[in-house]
């Protein structure tokens, strides 16, 4: 049991996301999880507001299948597969992160001082929040696309804007994690 409840294997779920892969390219899809959230949006009207929306969602209606397993994925994962284990995280970053106000992450992949009820009723937090969301829906439609897209489609597309989006993506990464993140916290 303690095997279904450790993180998948490479050996597994690589070749799973390469036959999804072959399968959405057999039959002329793309993946990506904000394209899904934008036929979500469409289907909710918000193409009367922009024509970024403004689109027949019906021809991607399959994208809302999607959504719905990424909820039931999700909600799978953590009634029944996930372990009771603390989070195996290196004792150098948990001493950075203490110096930042974050305390051990137990059993949580996301910081409580950051991600609970309690947190949202925090201004700067909500701010903070609010505005990190709005740089990541910008940052996704600058960039034509999400990191799912961009790193399992674009790529396995063979697409050079896509490798251009992922190495941003990284540089980002290492930018936020490294220059920003202190400076916020």
């Amino acid at each position: 049991m303690d095997y279904i409840l450790s993180p998948w294997p490479w050996f597994v779920s690589g070749p799973l996301i390469a036959t999804v892969m072959f399968l959405l390219v057999s039959f002329g899809k793309t993946f990506g999880m904000s394209s899904n959230l934008r036929t979500l949006c469409s289907l909710g009207g918000a193409g009367k507001i922009s024509s970024f929306f403004d689109f027949d969602w019906r021809e991607h209606q399959w994208n809302l299948w999607v959504v719905v397993g990424s909820i039931l994925g999700g909600y799978i994962a953590v009634q029944f597969l996930s372990s009771t284990d603390a989070v195996g995280i290196n004792p150098d970053t948990l001493a950075v992160l203490a110096e930042y106000g974050f305390a051990a992450p137990q059993n949580n992949l996301v910081p409580a001082e950051l991600f609970s009820l309690e947190a949202l009723q925090n201004p700067y937090n909500l701010a903070l929040l609010i505005s990190a969301g709005f740089m990541i829906g910008f940052g996704t439609r600058y960039a034509g696309g999400c990191t799912s897209g961009h790193a399992i489609t674009g790529l396995s597309n063979l697409q050079l804007p896509s490798l251009v989006a992922v190495i941003g993506f990284f540089i980002g990464g290492l930018l936020m994690t490294h220059l920003f993140f202190p400076f916020i916290f």
